[in-house]
């Protein structure tokens, strides 16, 4: 077991747990919890159950269990009330625990549900996808979407731990792996120079000997920023940097309606468009935009929208992202690879051609 990382937030801290497999951490959890005269319950989708179906029957067997369907409908108020529904049939009380296996979708509606539910229950997350283990399963950060846009409602509600266990990444599909890597590339970029560069000279894999490093790293990162900027408050900067390439991407998984990207292809694209913003508003060189194309391309990650969208749908739907203030909407911008700012102000002509050659129509 590589040592765990602490989470610092006072009351609310908690452990990230760095492991190969995950079944020696969740028995010690469930033994422990057991004995304290805590229930379980276990929320998971139906891939992770399809292919993870002997873990979970390993390890969980016999507690009851809800699968969701896979993807961002699961995201919604429907499948929200049926997990709601479910912890409240199992009768789990203010001490119980929800298990959440899976990738960032589950974490992100139970962890809501989590918090919902007799209004604030304790949530394990087990992340089974490279986005979660780098980036939402810590943090906090917990939604839903509504059909005018992405994460419109939630809420702040730490786990009580997090598991991570790289053996899980092994039956990933390649897709979804690839779509975890625009995280990594968005924490070299706004943080981590040196992180960038190694992912410049070669792309990350599931061979890779330091693939388990590359997770504790941008899991360290992530956890500076949120023990210093938790609910995401900070006049500039802050937690808000984490959004680095996301108000682009959201904007594209909204206007298809969530149905044509992965998240994290979703997020490569909106890499490679706040680069080409930062270069305009006079940060970045044409030489680096190229560099962060390639670094994201050779990922296996898009960098250009994959069809023509609608230029007024995406800029209609950037009206509703949550970095709004005032009316006014702030960009996360590149100073330099490897080191972001957050920016408002911005003429929405210099963001509509940066739309533009990307593919918008």
């Amino acid at each position: 077991m590589t040592q765990g990382l602490i989470v610092e937030l006072g009351q609310k801290s908690y452990p990230i747990h760095f492991v190969q497999n995950a079944g020696e951490e969740l028995t010690k959890g469930l033994v422990q919890f057991s004995g304290e005269g805590r229930s379980s319950v276990v929320l998971t989708d139906e891939g992770v159950a399809g292919a993870q179906g002997t873990f979970l029957a390993r390890h969980f067997g016999g507690l009851p269990q809800l699968t969701v369907v896979v993807g961002e409908k699961a995201k919604s108020l429907e499948v929200f009330g049926q997990v709601l529904d479910f912890l409240a049939s199992n009768r789990i009380g203010r001490q119980g625990i929800l298990w959440v296996v899976g990738g960032g979708v589950p974490g992100d509606l139970g962890g809501y549900a989590a918090a919902s539910y007799l209004r604030g229950i304790d949530y394990m997350q087990v992340p089974t996808t490279l986005l979660a283990m780098v980036d939402s399963s810590v943090g906090g950060k917990t939604g839903l979407n509504l059909s005018a846009g992405k994460n419109l409602v939630g809420a702040f509600h730490h786990p009580r731990a997090v598991i991570i266990a790289t053996d899980f990444l092994q039956t990933l599909p390649l897709r979804e792996f690839a779509a975890g890597s625009a995280e990594i590339i968005k924490y070299g970029l706004l943080g981590d120079a040196a992180l960038f560069d190694r992912l410049e000279k070669a792309a990350l894999t599931r061979a890779s000997a330091d693939l388990a490093a590359v997770i504790r790293r941008c899991c360290e990162m992530k956890a500076k920023i949120v023990r210093a900027d938790e609910r995401e408050l900070a006049a500039e900067g802050g937690r808000a940097l984490l959004n680095l390439g996301h108000t682009f991407g959201h904007a594209i998984e909204q206007v298809t309606a969530f149905k044509s990207y992965l998240h994290g292809e979703a997020v490569g694209v909106g890499l490679a468009a706040a680069a080409r913003l930062s270069q305009k508003l006079g940060y970045l060189t044409p030489a680096d935009v190229q560099r962060v194309d390639r670094t994201v391309a050779a990922h296996h990650l898009p960098v250009r929208l994959k069809e023509p969208l609608s230029l007024a749908a995406l800029m209609e739907s950037m009206q509703h992202d949550k970095k709004v203030r005032a009316g006014k909407l702030r960009f996360v911008v590149l100073k330099r690879l490897g080191e972001a700012a957050t920016q408002s102000g911005i003429e929405p002509a210099v963001v509509e051609s940066v739309w533009l050659e990307l593919g918008a129509v």
